[in-house]
């Protein structure tokens, strides 16, 4: 399978990490956590948003930007409000990392600057300062494993009360059945 990794740059917000770490937990998404924190690892708010899918996620933490950059390599992508190209026009190869930055303030200029062709971006409205974190990721996520075909996860689902066999035959030319 191929491998993805999300990286979060001194994240300020432990539900917004929670719910990051669940959403690398689901998809088979490597997380890598970057301090300075806003919180520490063991924060009750933290947990309590990746509920119980810790044990689904692979997780490293990393003291510094240096010490990251020291112990990782493969295909780096920085997502900012300050990229000039949109996320969905670029190809994402294995060994891809996705760079988010701390909601207050996002990535590090430099390191935007010093990589203009790794930089990308999500449209949104003018004036708007910038899209919640965790759905940033998500979005980011997703567009990665979609170019991939959703490798290694489960792309259909059964209903607890009705058979979608019996809908089929019921709709036969429906496409979403």
């Amino acid at each position: 399978m191929a491998s993805l990794h999300i990286v979060l740059v001194e994240p300020e917000i432990p539900q917004n990490t929670g719910n990051i770490a669940r959403t690398c937990a689901v998809t088979g998404a490597a997380l890598h956590l970057v301090g300075p924190m806003g919180f520490p690892l063991d924060d009750r708010k933290l947990r309590h948003a990746g509920l119980d899918y810790w044990n689904l996620l692979t997780l490293s933490h990393y003291e510094s930007l240096p010490e990251f950059l020291e112990k990782n390599s493969g295909n780096f992508f920085f997502f900012s409000t300050k990229a000039q190209k949109r996320y969905s026009d670029v190809s994402y190869p294995d060994n891809s990392y996705l760079f988010f930055g701390k909601e207050s303030a996002g990535l590090p200029e430099s390191l935007l600057f010093g990589h203009p062709d790794s930089c990308v971006r999500i449209p949104m409205l003018e004036g708007a300062r910038s899209l919640n974190l965790s759905n940033s990721v998500a979005i980011g996520v997703f567009e990665v494993l979609r170019q991939w075909g959703f490798p290694m996860l489960q792309c259909s689902g059964e209903l607890r009360q009705f058979d979608w066999a019996a809908a089929k035959s019921a709709h036969p030319d429906s496409e979403y059945l």
